[in-house]
């Protein structure tokens, strides 16, 4: 997913727990559903991000040569001004784009 492209508000947001637990049924459950989510989203920025920072990485491991390119601190702040992983996650939750379900409950259903 492009995550450049998402929705997600850039500061925290109030929720109903209420509402945002509707679908599980349990609050628990929706939080983790979301964290899960969320740490998903936060791997695939931080690969993306080692990614495109790895072009700019020296052959030499010099202490006293710390050079700070341009271009490698405006990927950074980039990256830094986005939205955080959990309010991505929970955005997502919000508008149906999670596809989820509890093994335990499908377990004592049969």
């Amino acid at each position: 997913m492009d995550y450049k492209k998402s929705t997600a508000p850039l500061n925290t947001t109030v929720h109903d727990l209420v509402e945002l637990a509707e679908q599980t049924g349990n609050i628990y459950e929706t939080v983790a559903i979301i964290s899960k989510r969320a740490n998903q989203i936060a791997a695939e920025l931080k690969s993306d991000l080692d990614g495109k920072l790895q072009e700019f990485a020296t052959l030499t491991d010099n202490l006293e040569e710390i050079s700070e390119n341009r271009e490698q601190i405006e990927i950074s702040r980039y990256y830094e001004k986005m939205p955080k992983p959990s309010l991505i996650a929970t955005q997502e939750y919000e508008d149906g784009q999670l596809a989820f379900r509890n093994v335990a409950r499908e377990r004592d259903e049969l």
